[in-house]
């Protein structure tokens, strides 16, 4: 969160994922939140805890470096998408993203991610009002369809076309 007020989303965690790892490699996250989309259950550990399991379970070190090395990943490649791609290639990327990770629940003819606008716009790094004049373009296309709180990606090949890397 910048002192202004906006918000950059980072990441969305899926199930069995940690959040607040960075602690343990000496990072500040003074101004980092988490914001549960659906119903969670969240475990609380102290970095005492953490470090207890990562000595006495070598797959515990070996997943958390797994995740931390993954977050990397999709952080210097939405930086890359930042600086080389256009906005709508973004927000296309952005919905190609989800839709990829969504697991399989067809509704219809589609791939539905259960997020905002506003949600999308900070994932793909631009406002608000610019992403819902994009995703109403992906929907007079026909690429997607709009709902209250949702985007159905209706025609992933199609869409993937518009991020640019094909």
């Amino acid at each position: 969160m910048s002192p202004d007020g906006r918000a950059l989303t980072t990441a969305i965690l899926t199930p069995g994922t940690i959040f607040g790892e960075m602690l343990l490699l000496g990072q500040q996250m003074h101004d980092n939140f988490v914001e549960a989309l659906d119903k969670v259950t969240v475990c609380v550990m102290t970095r005492s805890d953490v470090q207890r399991f990562l000595l006495s379970d070598a797959r515990i070190a070996a997943r958390i470096s797994e995740i931390l090395g993954n977050r990397v990943s999709q952080l210097e490649r939405r930086l890359s998408d930042t600086v080389f791609k256009s906005v709508p290639q973004r927000v296309a990327t952005t919905l190609c993203l989800l839709a990829d990770q969504e697991p399989r629940r067809l509704l219809g003819r589609g791939i539905q991610i259960q997020l905002t606008h506003e949600q999308v716009a900070a994932l793909a790094g631009t406002s608000r009002e610019t992403t819902t004049k994009i995703l109403n373009e992906y929907a007079v296309q026909g690429l997607i369809h709009l709902g209250r709180g949702r985007v159905t990606v209706l025609d992933l090949p199609r869409l993937t076309k518009e991020t640019g890397e094909s």
